[in-house]
């Protein structure tokens, strides 16, 4: 068999089993992060990796994928089929052994893929390990095999059973509830937004997603079909929607460097904020990593030598720093690398250091290019920096003050701050009221030991429209750093977080359950996700839940979080209790607040965690913007979990 013969056959000796999976269901949470609602669609992701692998290396061009009635979900591809034949070291079918064994695939086989889009390696058999019920079908060679798994222990040896003109392979598994008792449902938005970034970033394949839970208005199965045509140029304006761009088209490339295979995807838009989003194999690498350093060094480069040799900056009397040339900027970037490299506390930081220069040459000729042939955009993106260097000089100073009002610069707290007695910052927590009454009460009803209380005033500062300078110079958001002790900007990152003076561990967002208090909640979270990134990140951030509804009989009451629970706790009643409706935190007293809202042992607080970033990205640019359209659709499509007054 020739050398390219071997290359591209796919049979038994490829699957290579690393070690055993004894540990998998004993600690789920070291191989798919937890056991909550993100671990759970990252058993979907998992499975889905397989298939893209396949697209990758050019054997696949369609996946399906269905949400049964169930809650169960089956991936189908028209890839090459998981080989069956005998792994000669296992001593049972190659699919049994990938299926079973953790690490075991063809994505260590350098000869079946070039590169690949799982993390870690672990794969669909910790999928099979954490799935009450698993079955795997696979159309190869003109024949149909099945097996069939119970927490990933196969049930009978892989067998045929059928004949079959198709390719591919089918696998289905249900969620080991024993493993995942916070919920099975899974959310089609969640999954909806993984699959559509899939098909972004390998255009020309198509994904369709089919929800058999729900119908539409004609009594068909909710169903998305995901299929890019242009990859990440198509991406950026999906995600860049809801701005304004400031240059004619998308700015992209699409090449290979050094043997690193680069497609990067850029536009300058009207806002003031930066968003670069960057991609491994696939994976989201939200804390960046070389190939992130390598478009920047490749942008400020590039855009730095054009500006100065325009003759634009000659009146500027200050230097142009690397942030300015990158506000207002959305930018994706994507690379395939054979063998990366991950650091970071997730893990999802890319440490190739080969990956630097291949980025920022290929930046550097697509900007070329660009701005050469494009003088009139190269003129607006010049002058977009230059005023984004003049609002960073302003920015700066309203840094300054904010630091120095702070705690570590002896300024002292915020006035309105109401602190705890205890020292350590892991056992402290910090309430966000919303105003000055139901700040009043909180201070009253709060355990002063180790929770603090900061009444803001109104709806603060959309940060989403608003130049640096004029958040540094508000009051609401002035008092939040200085009340968290955070410092904040660095010459080099002007957003840039220090958690290390991080007062309380627990900072919770508690607004009125009503249309005011989501949007003051949401105002406060675009903030948090545009200047304290990192604080969310290391899951600091909470959002209280108050009740809507007390609902008393003669000297029975109880309270009630949605509608739902509301009528059922009138019929436990016996029907026609009294209910009352709390418009506002002002309207509880303080014992009520306390039992059931901020006593540790009774409230419920949600954490806000960052599951997609470039979703979020788009979300909070859609919710914040000025586009009023997307942002009803947005609210429509999702007032079954809003609580809006008549």
């Amino acid at each position: 068999m020739s050398e390219e013969q071997k290359k591209g056959s796919y049979g038994a000796d490829s699957i290579q089993a690393l070690e055993g999976m004894e540990h998998v269901r004993m600690r789920p949470s070291m191989y798919i992060g937890d056991i909550g609602t993100r671990g759970l669609h990252h058993l979907v992701y998992e499975v889905v990796d397989n298939s893209i692998d396949e697209a990758m290396g050019g054997f696949c061009d369609t996946i399906e994928v269905w949400i049964n009635e169930d809650n169960s979900i089956t991936v189908k591809d028209n890839g090459r089929g998981i080989p069956v034949d005998i792994h000669k070291k296992e001593g049972v079918s190659a699919l049994q052994v990938v299926m079973t064994k953790i690490g075991a695939g063809g994505k260590f086989d350098k000869d079946s893929y070039k590169v690949s889009g799982g993390l870690h390696g672990v794969g669909v058999s910790v999928v099979n390990a954490l799935s009450s019920h698993l079955r795997a079908t696979v159309h190869r060679d003109g024949k149909i095999w099945e097996q069939e798994y119970e927490r990933g222990k196969s049930m009978y040896p892989v067998k045929p059973i059928g004949e079959t003109d198709y390719r591919g392979t089918i696998v289905t598994f249900s969620p080991d509830p024993q493993i995942f008792q916070q919920t099975l449902e899974y959310n089609y938005d969640t999954l909806a937004s993984r699959l559509r970034e899939l098909s972004y970033l390998n255009k020309g394949i198509k994904i369709y997603f089919t929800d058999k839970r729900q119908t539409d208005e004609n009594g068909e199965f909710v169903t998305e079909e995901f299929h890019s045509t242009e990859g990440l140029k198509e991406f950026i304006r999906f995600l860049d929607g809801n701005r304004e761009p400031i240059i004619a088209d998308v700015i992209s490339m699409e090449g290979e460097k050094n043997d690193i295979p680069v497609e990067v995807a850029m536009v300058y838009n009207t806002s003031y904020n930066e968003n670069l989003h960057s991609y491994v194999n696939n994976i989201n690498t939200h804390e960046g990593g070389t190939h992130l350093s390598g478009f920047r060094a490749g942008l400020t480069r590039t855009l730095k030598k054009y500006a100065d040799a325009s003759g634009m900056l000659d009146k500027l009397k200050f230097e142009i720093a690397g942030d300015d040339f990158r506000e207002g900027l959305t930018a994706i970037i994507s690379v395939k690398v054979g063998e990366p490299q991950f650091e970071g506390q997730t893990k999802t930081k890319l440490g190739n250091r080969e990956v630097t220069s291949a980025v920022s040459q290929a930046v550097s000729e697509m900007l070329e290019n660009y701005l050469e042939e494009n003088p009139n955009d190269a003129k607006t993106i010049v002058q977009k920096v230059i005023l984004a260097a003049q609002a960073r000089h302003a920015a700066k100073k309203a840094r300054e003050m904010v630091q120095r009002k702070s705690v570590m610069s002896g300024g002292g707290l915020p006035g309105k701050l109401s602190d705890c007695s205890e020292q350590d910052p892991a056992k402290c927590e910090v309430f966000l009221v919303e105003g000055d009454s139901a700040g009043g009460t909180a201070k009253q009803g709060r355990d002063r030991n180790f929770q603090a209380i900061l009444p803001l005033r109104g709806k603060i500062l959309n940060v989403e429209k608003a130049m640096q300078h004029k958040v540094f110079e508000n009051e609401e958001i002035r008092n939040i750093f200085t009340a968290l002790g955070v410092t904040i900007g660095t010459e080099e990152d002007s957003k840039a977080l220090n958690l290390s003076k991080l007062r309380y561990h627990k900072v919770v967002i508690m607004c009125d359950a009503d249309v005011d208090g989501s949007h003051i909640s949401t105002l406060i979270l675009t903030f948090f996700f545009r200047y304290m990134k990192d604080l969310v990140e290391a899951g600091h951030v909470y959002i209280a839940t108050p009740p809507l509804y007390l609902v008393k009989k003669g000297a029975k009451k109880e309270y009630a979080w949605n509608d739902k629970e509301r009528d059922l706790l009138n019929e436990k009643f016996g029907g026609s209790a009294a209910i009352q409706r709390y418009k506002g935190l002002g309207e509880m007293n303080a014992e009520q607040l306390w039992d059931t809202t901020m006593n540790p042992g009774f409230r419920t607080l949600r954490q806000v965690t960052i599951d997609n970033g470039t979703e979020a990205d788009r979300i909070f640019s859609m919710l914040m913007g000025d586009e009023v359209p997307p942002r009803r659709e947005f609210i429509e499509k999702n007032a079954v979990y809003a609580n809006i007054d008549a």
